[in-house]
């Protein structure tokens, strides 16, 4: 698989099979993510890949947590900005309308959408978690460097046959994943990241987001 067939292909899976990674394909994946862009080679990243009962546990905690604090704790950054503008707001809309509608959840059906949602704490049944952190005293730029070595691991699990989904949405649990996974105090949860074997089968993987064209997002001169 080359680089463009790996960008065609990769999708925010949201529903795996039970499948185990081996461990042995996790730590290549990393191996070669390390290696993405860093200016100044800062490398400002820091990764835990959780499996087996510890992520089983981590489940359960929050599961239990969810009766009381639905909404999860307070994140530690804003996951879109408050008010969010034309066009990102509509398209940021029509992604949730149509992943919901990929699995016949009506817009009126809140409980089957706060269900669905629930899934992200999960992993959408992926059998391997990443937990991406980013040190505390960085800045913009080095977000981006974070934002590369996602990208790299990504790219690299579908080298190895597997499908992923980037989280956010872990942002508003980073307490809980902290007490369990006991980052340095100077690290910052960024996000998760399901990692194992997509489920073909489910049509909420059929749901392919659409993109601005070239000619939207490029002015080119000379």
């Amino acid at each position: 698989m080359n680089v463009s067939e790996a960008l065609a292909s990769r999708i925010s899976c949201r529903a795996f099979k039970p499948d185990p990674v081996d461990s042995k394909t996790v730590r290549a994946i990393i191996d070669g993510a390390r290696f993405a862009p860093s200016g100044g080679n800062l490398q400002p990243w820091r990764l835990f890949a959780v499996s087996g009962t510890p992520l089983t546990r981590l489940f359960e905690d929050i599961r239990a947590k969810m009766a009381d604090t639905p909404r999860g704790e307070t994140p530690e950054y804003n996951v879109y900005p408050p008010d969010l503008k034309e066009p990102y707001a509509a398209r940021r809309f029509k992604c949730g309308e149509d992943l919901y509608a990929s699995i016949g959840i009506e817009r009126d059906d809140k409980p089957g959408r706060i269900r669905q949602f629930r899934r992200n704490f999960e992993m959408f049944g992926a059998p391997v978690g990443l937990f991406v952190y980013i040190d505390r005293t960085m800045g913009p730029p080095q977000w981006s460097d974070v934002g590369m070595f996602l990208q790299s691991i990504m790219l690299l699990a579908r080298e190895h046959g597997l499908h992923t989904c980037a989280q956010e949405a872990w942002a508003q649990w980073h307490t809980t994943i902290d007490d369990h996974l006991k980052p340095p105090a100077e690290w910052m949860l960024f996000c998760g990241i399901a990692l194992g074997y997509m489920d073909e089968d489910h049509p909420i993987n059929t749901l392919r987001t659409e993109r601005a064209s070239v000619d939207e997002i490029v002015t080119f001169l000379g």
